[in-house]
């Protein structure tokens, strides 16, 4: 069955991947797609747990394509990256086999809060920023990856599982706990605390997507459709970055996320 005769073709199909395309470019630019493109999912009538699990493999190729770009601050802490990666996965497959055994409706009443959450997460963003800024300012890059430091690996680990359980579940707005994690056990400089924290993120989401499509909770019509058309606006978004404003795009992400969470809590009938 091609792709065009396994979906209706109507207006909530065409926002589906106009808000694909948003999100990619949001998450080029600012981070926060997810804010546009779970709730289209949920708007063309797409089960809650099926949609998250679809928006999550929709958006993880774009994920895992970003470590490239980060490659070289990855080198100063490889002793990290298995460690890492291990607590990532333990996190992820966990948080996602919660996720599948939350009912549709419990799932569905607790849509907003995550919305809520992730968007509160989003709004400290900005000063969590300027403070791992400041922790780095007149602290430079070590010369060689041995001279890099080195956190407090055991709490750091842990506090990796519960982070990325969180991730496996729903996920957005993460990538600040990440950072703040790293932060406060140890590593200084903002980056290589990024560049961790996208392969800390990316391999939560890929043990949730291999688990989201084992379990075939996947609906491959729409994901498809996104990964497409997110893909474009990732490249939009990416070209377009250097001329965006970067404080106003994240302002006004931070403003979407909470609107969602407040049309979600009236959909849900309220707290």
């Amino acid at each position: 069955m091609s792709l065009a005769a396994g979906m209706a073709w109507n207006g909530r199909t065409v926002w589906l991947c106009f808000a694909s395309f948003l999100a990619g470019l949001l998450n080029a630019v600012a981070g926060g797609g997810s804010f546009l493109s779970f709730p289209a999912l949920l708007n063309l009538g797409v089960l809650p747990i099926q949609a998250n699990a679809t928006n999550t493999v929709a958006l993880w190729p774009g994920q895992f394509t970003s470590i490239a770009a980060y490659w070289r601050d990855l080198e100063h802490n490889r002793h990290l990256l298995l460690p890492l990666a291990l607590a990532a996965a333990v996190g992820g497959a966990g948080g996602g086999l919660v996720l599948l055994h939350t009912g549709q409706r419990a799932f569905l009443h607790l849509v907003p809060w995550l919305l809520l959450s992730a968007a509160s997460l989003f709004a400290v963003s900005t000063p969590l920023a300027r403070w791992l800024a400041g922790r780095a300012r007149g602290k430079p890059m070590p010369a060689e990856p041995v001279e890099a430091v080195r956190p407090f690996l055991l709490p750091l680990l842990l506090g990796t599982v519960v982070v990325t359980l969180y991730i496996g579940y729903f996920g957005a707005g993460a990538g600040f706990l990440v950072m703040s994690l790293l932060a406060l056990f140890g590593s200084e400089n903002i980056n290589q605390i990024n560049a961790l924290k996208v392969v800390t993120t990316t391999v939560a989401n890929g043990t949730a997507v291999l688990l989201f499509v084992f379990e075939k909770q996947v609906l491959w019509q729409h994901c498809l459709l996104m990964m497409a058309t997110g893909a474009v606006g990732g490249y939009a978004g990416g070209r377009g970055a250097r001329l965006a404003n970067a404080q106003w795009m994240r302002a006004m992400v931070t403003v979407l996320g909470f609107a969602m969470a407040g049309y979600f809590f009236w959909r849900n009938g309220g707290l």
